[in-house]
């Protein structure tokens, strides 16, 4: 099976989406690793004698659940924004919705509400694009 190449038209809206991605993949990593570091330090409170009370307490913004969120948040969003992007790059190709949603493991019907979703913020002007 060969490898298809293209021309990546500038502004792809898929590229953009995918660049989006990384950046906040990159972000959220180094959101992670704080998150990480301070469960470690709450790990060590707790083990010494502290009630969890006082560790929480004391616990300096952002709590580490307060970090977890908002990666969460973040990610689904990104994510949501790159998978709509690169379903219409794919549509855009001529590959059949069926196919689009055997590559992504989502039914036909979550590709084609993905697509509409899509094209109702493309046609809506009061909705400003995702600036990832």
């Amino acid at each position: 099976m060969g490898v298809d190449t293209v021309q990546n038209p500038p502004g792809d809206p898929a590229e953009h989406a995918l660049e989006g991605l990384m950046t906040e993949l990159d972000r959220c990593m180094d959101e992670l690793t704080l998150a990480r570091a301070r469960a470690e330090t709450l790990l060590r409170e707790r083990r010494s004698g502290r009630t969890w009370t006082d560790i929480v307490s004391g616990e300096p913004r952002p709590l580490v659940v307060e970090r977890i969120s908002t990666v969460l948040a973040s990610l689904a969003t990104a994510g949501h924004f790159w998978r709509r992007e690169q379903a219409s790059a794919l549509q855009g190709e001529q590959v059949s919705i069926n196919r689009i949603a055997a590559m992504f493991g989502v039914t036909r019907q979550r590709i084609s509400a993905l697509l509409k979703e899509r094209d109702n913020d493309r046609a809506d002007p009061q909705v400003p694009p995702l600036d990832l």
